[in-house]
């Protein structure tokens, strides 16, 4: 779910993938928010110290907020069958 475009540094793309991970195994919709939070806290670090381009920290918000919707969707479909 990353894009392809994005030059993230080696340990912050490891980082990306973790939560983005996290977020995927998570079992219930509040667990999914939660990771969601974190990661959106682990973007905002990123953001103030200003070491992605702009272009890229607005990117990785995006890749975390639509995996937590996905998520969400994917529990409220299995919870309805």
């Amino acid at each position: 779910m990353i894009p392809d475009d994005m030059a993230l540094p080696t340990l912050v793309r490891q980082e990306v993938e973790s939560l983005l991970d996290t977020i995927k195994r998570s079992s219930g919709r509040e667990g999914a928010e939660r990771a969601g939070l974190r990661a959106e806290g682990f973007v905002l670090g990123i953001e103030r110290l200003r070491a992605l381009r702009p272009a890229d920290i607005e990117a990785l918000y995006l890749v975390f907020e639509q995996a937590v919707e996905l998520r969400c969707g994917e529990l409220s479909a299995e919870s309805s069958v």
